[in-house]
């Protein structure tokens, strides 16, 4: 079995690329420190996609930010930005959408296969008690989006295919070091544990959902 992880550097990605090494699958994995992937240029992943080796039965898309570095999430409509906004939708929608045009190129025709995108809960619309991370959330609605379109164009040549998004939970990362407040948090390594479990047990006529780390339907 063959597993293309997407953000391999990062705290899930490189879990999860780890724990599908331990369980035998032949990983290659791609990320902005290791490889010079750049998620928010064009160029750069359509010369890294381009350029992998089919087919891949896994390809897991571990990207997101909160906000750019220079920025934090806003709390209020009066605080975005119009640049930082567009940093975040660069790296969490555009992004994952140019990696995802080359899927059906990826991906096996004959057997079963699975595109897995991280999201958030953040990212539901219809979850949203609270309002704020206007930013961030509006991205990862409009990736939920992106990733039930692709499962709908995918299933026509790929039969067999699934593509999810997946939320992982507030994981003890970098990534969510200043925000996790009073949230409970798991460390990566049980997270990509969740995800994978997620993910072995999801079938072509789930293609196109939203899923938390314990398989359970998140609403759009």
């Amino acid at each position: 079995m063959r597993a293309l992880v997407i953000g391999a550097s990062g705290g899930i990605g490189s879990a999860v690329a780890a724990q599908l090494a331990q369980d035998k699958w032949d990983v290659t994995g791609l990320s902005r420190s290791v490889d010079g992937f750049d998620v928010g240029n064009a160029a750069s992943v359509e010369r890294a996609m381009s350029g992998m080796t089919a087919p891949f039965d896994l390809i897991f898309v571990a990207l997101g930010i909160l906000a750019p570095l220079w920025g934090t999430p806003e709390k209020s409509l009066s605080a975005i930005k119009p640049d930082e906004m567009a940093r975040v939708f660069s790296v969490n929608t555009i992004g994952p959408a140019l990696i995802l045009r080359h899927a059906a190129e990826l991906l096996p025709k004959d057997r079963r296969s699975v595109v897995a995108t991280l999201s958030a809960r953040v990212g539901s619309i219809g979850d949203n008690k609270v309002g704020g991370w206007h930013s961030y959330r509006a991205s990862k609605a409009a990736l939920n989006q992106i990733i039930h379109g692709a499962a709908i164009e995918l299933g026509r040549s790929h039969k067999q295919s699934i593509c999810v998004a997946l939320h992982p939970g507030t994981v003890e990362t970098p990534f969510t070091a200043n925000y996790v407040g009073r949230h409970p948090t798991v460390p990566a390594t049980q997270a990509a544990t969740n995800l994978l479990s997620v993910i072995a047990d999801l079938t072509p006529d789930q293609s196109g959902s939203f899923f938390d780390y314990a398989g359970e339907a998140i609403s759009w």
